[in-house]
């Protein structure tokens, strides 16, 4: 796996677009972050609202990985879209058929993709941890770990994305319609997934009968549901309406799903023609 690997590295450490996303997410972590912290510190705190708030603040060191993961989670569309290009620029230009010309096996070949997916997923997840700890510190509170769980969180719901592109790049094969198709199947589980959620609050109000949000079943939203923005004031005065966050069940549904995406992808690759 290692020397497959190394091939793979050689693919892509001069493609621009991979340095180009990768660059933009790698800034993009710290920026969206350091936007939520400016506003938190420049505007909440002198405004009559923040007696709402009281003294909460987002990125002290017990709510800074949460923070810094829900918000990151954000931009993950970026890996997606790098891996989505990588794997479908193997099938336009068959770079696929000749690696197994050269001996590679399709099992190989796909396994190879899937590590680089999760590759992708672990150096993310990283550079949250480390975004973490910097807005942690400058907060100027004790250091906590507290919280840590949801950088895992983020993980999942970044392993999540990876492997979905995977999925659809191995089904489409093809760049744009990979993308595009990906985006559209994004947009329309959002838009079933606040049609869920509508009728999850609506059965708690009338019936008393509490499922939960069930847009967060779905199988993207149930990567996005893992991740929350901390508990607050404002937040807790939206709970008595709102439907049970049963993250048990969202973390398995997240997990099944994941492992659909990855038999789904292994099984294209090694039963279809080439």
């Amino acid at each position: 796996m290692i020397k497959l690997l190394k091939i793979e590295w050689l693919k892509i450490k001069n493609y621009n677009a991979f340095i180009i996303l990768s660059s933009f997410f790698a800034l993009g972590v710290v920026a969206i972050n350091y936007v939520i912290y400016s506003v938190n510190k420049n505007m909440i705190s002198q405004v009559k609202a923040a007696k709402l708030i009281g003294n909460f603040s987002p990125y002290d060191f017990d709510k800074t990985w949460q923070t810094t993961s829900y918000a990151a989670g954000w931009i993950l569309l970026l890996p997606a879209l790098l891996i989505i290009m990588l794997v479908t620029n193997e099938f336009t230009y068959r770079t696929h058929r000749q690696n197994i010309i050269d001996g590679w096996s399709r099992k190989q070949f796909i396994e190879v993709k899937m590590v680089m997916a999760l590759i992708a997923a672990v150096v993310s997840t990283i550079l949250v941890i480390i975004t973490a700890l910097g807005f942690g510190w400058a907060s100027g509170t004790s250091f906590s770990m507290e919280g840590f769980s949801h950088t895992g969180f983020f993980f999942l719901k970044a392993l999540t994305y990876n492997m979905v592109a995977l999925l659809f790049s191995v089904l489409i094969r093809r760049t744009g319609f990979a993308t595009g198709i990906f985006f559209i199947y994004m947009g329309f589980e959002n838009f079933i997934s606040q049609l869920l959620d509508v009728w999850s609050i609506k059965l708690r109000r009338d019936n008393t009968i509490d499922l939960g949000s069930m847009g967060d079943y779905l199988p993207m939203n149930a990567a996005d549901g893992l991740l929350t923005f901390p508990d607050n004031p404002l937040k807790s005065l939206a709970r008595g309406v709102m439907p049970t966050d049963y993250t048990s069940v969202v973390m398995t549904l997240c997990v099944a799903y994941l492992l659909l995406f990855c038999w789904w992808s292994f099984n294209r690759i090694v039963k279809t023609d080439l």
